[in-house]
């Protein structure tokens, strides 16, 4: 009569372990020191304890080792000399690398319109533009149109038009309208409400911002 083979003892669990095969038991014991870890923030120790390899953020910044690459750009006036990934968005390089979180990331897609930005005067979907590909051009972010004490009449007006609710669409749908005013169409509700469709606001303030813009346009 054949037999089942003899269950591996505590001991085999070890030697497999350490010849780098997944056992039942190493394999909770690191979803434990996993788990434990993302509560303390410190899963990247935890993910390369065992290995010689460091993380990818532990790379030195620099062009030689092909993994960044040295642009610099020109925001809101300002020269930035950057060492970035490559794959580097703009959206993600103004507001990781610059600081400047005015431009929001939504959809990450370019479907909603938060992270809209001015290039050369064009409005843009900065996360579906790759940051190293624009230099020697000019990018404008909100904190470029305007600040407390000295706002935008844009912002002005959407203030004055309650055109925002939550908040959070309001920087791309300011930077998409100032666009706008140098557009050469836009002139009807109907036009401006076609011009700024690519700028989603769940909150539902489009009246308000189309009020927004046309006192805008009437004044310039």
């Amino acid at each position: 009569m054949n037999q089942a083979p003899p269950k591996p003892s505590t001991d085999d669990d070890d030697v497999l372990t350490s010849l780098g095969r997944v056992t039942r038991r190493s394999f909770l014991a690191r979803v434990g020191a996993a788990g434990v870890a993302v509560g303390a923030g410190q899963l990247p120790s935890v993910a390369f304890a065992e290995s010689d390899t460091a993380p990818a953020s532990d790379a030195p910044a620099n062009a030689a080792d092909g993994t960044r690459m040295h642009v610099r750009l020109n925001v809101n006036g300002q020269d930035h000399e950057l060492a970035i990934d490559p794959r580097t968005t703009l959206l993600d390089c103004v507001r990781e690398h610059l600081q400047l979180t005015g431009t929001k990331k939504g959809c990450d897609h370019g479907q909603c319109g938060a992270c809209t930005v001015h290039v050369d005067g064009r409005r843009v979907n900065s996360c579906l533009s790759l940051a190293v590909t624009h230099e020697g051009e000019a990018i404008t972010t909100i904190e470029g149109i305007g600040r407390p004490g000295s706002l935008h009449p844009m912002q002005t007006a959407f203030v004055e038009h309650d055109g925002f609710q939550c908040g959070y669409c309001t920087s791309g749908q300011i930077m998409s309208a100032v666009a706008l005013l140098d557009e050469p169409y836009g002139h009807s509700d109907e036009e401006v409400k076609e011009a700024m469709s690519g700028n989603i606001c769940r909150c539902g303030a489009y009246s308000n911002i189309v009020s927004a813009i046309q006192q805008v346009r009437r004044k310039a």
